[in-house]
């Protein structure tokens, strides 16, 4: 596990790459926004969103901006809950129709450039993503993983973990250390149920936004977890 601290700075031009809106029809449809880099590497990145927000959200647009940057197609996505209802938590029932969502994602990228695709997303948008890979093993070459939401807050005895011993995608989690939904201590030792390799950054003092939220954010933050990526993936992916 490698620790992070926190930087304050002011925000870098991480936009000079224009996301454009993308609308791929279909049941159900995929709605976001993509950044086609200046020089593909042909490597794409899919980011969705938590329970309580939407793929505008700060960080993902900044992940986008950075990793375009760096080469990558990148596709910030709306889940079917949110397109469907602009606010409020899913419900129970929009669990499955969300993965079915990710999956489409993963058709329309693969459809526009067949390179390795990488699946990622915040909370809950990433616990949708680890369920349908552990149900679909092939379906992308990683998955990007923030602030994971192992448990509701103050109840530890709920694991979201079950999935997990099926999980054989290579995958890198970005964690606060102080975020309520999982302390570090949990989250290594739910790792360990997980078959493929997995990576755990910490940030230190950071919640479960990982400090980019408000006024104040962690500006170092997307350069920070680029270079994880680009990192931890030729090693935890070259037995693949």
């Amino acid at each position: 596990m490698r620790v992070w601290k926190r930087f304050q700075t002011e925000l870098p031009s991480i936009m000079s790459i224009l996301p454009e809106a993308f609308d791929w029809l279909g049941n159900p449809p995929v709605r976001g926004f993509l950044h086609r880099p200046e020089n593909a590497i042909h490597k794409t990145l899919i980011l969705t969103h938590g329970a309580g927000s939407n793929c505008q959200a700060p960080l993902l647009v900044a992940l986008a901006g950075k990793f375009a940057e760096a080469g990558f197609t990148v596709l910030r996505c709306d889940l079917p809950f949110r397109q469907a209802r602009p606010l409020g938590p899913p419900r129970p029932g929009d669990a499955a129709r969300d993965r079915e969502g990710l999956r489409r994602a993963v058709e329309a990228m693969l459809a526009l450039d067949p390179g390795e695709i990488y699946l990622g997303g915040h909370s809950y948008g990433g616990r949708q993503a680890t369920m349908l890979a552990a149900d679909s093993p092939l379906l992308v070459r990683g998955l990007l993983l923030l602030s994971y939401p192992l448990h509701p807050p103050r109840k530890p005895e709920q694991l979201r973990t079950q999935h997990f011993p099926r999980l054989n995608t290579p995958a890198v989690f970005v964690h606060g250390a102080r975020d309520p939904f999982a302390s570090i201590p949990e989250l290594e030792d739910a790792l360990r149920l997980i078959p493929a390799l997995a990576k755990l950054f910490a940030i230190e003092g950071a919640g479960h936004d990982l400090g980019f939220s408000g006024k104040t954010k962690n500006n170092e933050l997307p350069t920070k977890i680029l270079g994880a990526f680009q990192e931890e993936f030729p090693r935890l992916t070259r037995l693949l």
